[in-house]
């Protein structure tokens, strides 16, 4: 199974908002993206008792990790990951040398 890595599991937030996202598009119709996605942020921080999502998330977090240990087991390397680009240092743009003007030079010598 040289594959793909297996995929992160979500978390037990995206979990609930994937299953409750159609109900609160529902209730707010007209709503962007990002108003949908707010609206859940708050409906999830108002709910009482998330260990349903919680124990899911715990469930497929575990079932990540086996695949993973299988996926490394079989020959798998990060190689086909992403890699996190490291910061260039952005090159000083060029400057274009002064040029000494003749006007410099004429202030210069009438002094």
């Amino acid at each position: 199974m040289s594959g793909e890595r297996p995929k992160r599991p979500l978390s037990a937030y995206m979990l609930w908002l994937n299953e409750n996202r159609e109900q609160i598009k529902k209730d707010n119709p007209g709503s962007k993206v990002t108003d949908i996605a707010k609206r859940g942020g708050e409906l999830w921080r108002g709910l009482k008792d998330k260990t349903e999502w919680e124990q899911k998330a715990i469930k497929m977090k575990e079932e990540y990790n086996k695949a993973v240990k299988d996926y490394e087991a079989n020959g798998g390397t990060d190689s086909g990951a992403p890699k996190k680009r490291k910061k260039v240092a952005a090159k000083p743009a060029k400057k274009a040398k002064k040029k000494e003007s003749s006007e410099e030079d004429e202030e210069d010598e009438s002094e």
